[in-house]
This record gives structure tokens, C-alpha cells and sequence, in this order.
């Protein structure tokens, strides 16, 4: 593998981690309605006997601020959306409009929202472990291709410092998404 592969390979690991990452973060609620909440969530059809993902079985929209609505593609998914809404980990309790399932986002107490920051800087720190990893990975890769004959000693030092350099965009890049997300919850 020639030093460009593995520069490539790299950066993919890396975008990888920061997309993972940036994805767990839109599941945390931040007092504000947003359809990431529950689009994940795993509901086990009866009718199809299977697990599905919320975003599959229903219309996910935000017709207020502090407000969710559920409109199931297939009205004898109902129940079994309610029930998966019920027993999240969200908190948040579902109600039954006819048709429509609402689900009322209440305000966060302050202790929640210091819990929930805690929380994201946890996120953001397996994100920054995941980045690091694939460092490792790339550096170990570079060092074999040298070892090998197939990049020179400077291509070895140049290629390290551009594996460097993206480890501290990437790093970086959680770091600014999670401080966002920490005034986002901590706004009033």
C-alpha cells in the first residue's frame, strides 16, 4: 500500500468516528423538539415480526417548538410505535391523538441539563479516542510501508506530519460540534 492509500484510509477512519459521534450527539435532547430524538428508535412490529427503526414506520415532524408528532405510515403500527416511544429512555411520555401520536418535550431541569453535559463531553472524548485510534492505525500502516521498501524515510516523516495534521482537524471538529451542542443545552 503506497502512502496516499494509507493517507486516504486515514481520513476515512477519522470522518467515520467524527460522523459517529456527531450522530449520538442529535440523539441527546436538548429541551428543543427535533425529529433525531426518536427517528433510531428500535419498534418491534408484530404485525411484520421484526424490529424497525422509528423513521421507517412513521412521519417524524415538529409542528412546535416543544413538540413531536408521530404519524405512522401504517395505522396498525400504532400501539406498537406508543409502546416503543413508552419505554425509551427518553422520558418523555407519548400521547394518542386518533391517528397521531404527540409527544410534549417538558423543559430540562438544570441537574439534567448539567447531567446532559456531562454526557456529551463523553461522547466527544470516545470521538477523540476513535480519531486517535485511527492515528495509530495510519502511523503503524506508514512505518510498515517504509519497513517494506514502498515510501522513503521522508516520505515516512512527511506523511506522519499530514496524519498528525489530520488527527487535529478532525479532533478539532468534535471539540467545536460539542461545545455547540453543551450551549444548546445549556440555553434557556
Amino acid at each position: 500500500m503506497n502512502a496516499d492509500e494509507i493517507l486516504l484510509e486515514t481520513e476515512e477512519a477519522m470522518q467515520k468516528a467524527v460522523d459517529y459521534v456527531l450522530h449520538e450527539m442529535s440523539t441527546v435532547r436538548t429541551g428543543k423538539a427535533s425529529p433525531s430524538l426518536i427517528e433510531g428508535i428500535e419498534v418491534h412490529v408484530q404485525a411484520y415480526g421484526s424490529n424497525m427503526r422509528l423513521k421507517q414506520l412513521a412521519l417524524i415532524s415538529t409542528p412546535e417548538p416543544r413538540l413531536l408528532t408521530v404519524s405512522p405510515y401504517d395505522p396498525g403500527t400504532l400501539k406498537d410505535i406508543e409502546r416503543a416511544l413508552r419505554e425509551s429512555r427518553l422520558g418523555i411520555t407519548p400521547s394518542m391523538d386518533g391517528k397521531l401520536i404527540r409527544l410534549p418535550i417538558p423543559e430540562l431541569s438544570e441537574e439534567r441539563r448539567k447531567e446532559l453535559v456531562k454526557l456529551m463531553r463523553d461522547m466527544s472524548e470516545q470521538g477523540k479516542v476513535r480519531v486517535r485510534s485511527a492515528r495509530r492505525d495510519g502511523m503503524e500502516n506508514l512505518k510498515s510501508a517504509q519497513k517494506n521498501g514502498e515510501i522513503t524515510e521522508d516520505d515516512l516523516h512527511r506523511n506522519e506530519k499530514e496524519v498528525q495534521t489530520l488527527t487535529d482537524k478532525y479532533v478539532a471538529s468534535i471539540d467545536e460540534h460539542a461545545a455547540h451542542k453543551e450551549k444548546e443545552i445549556m440555553t434557556v
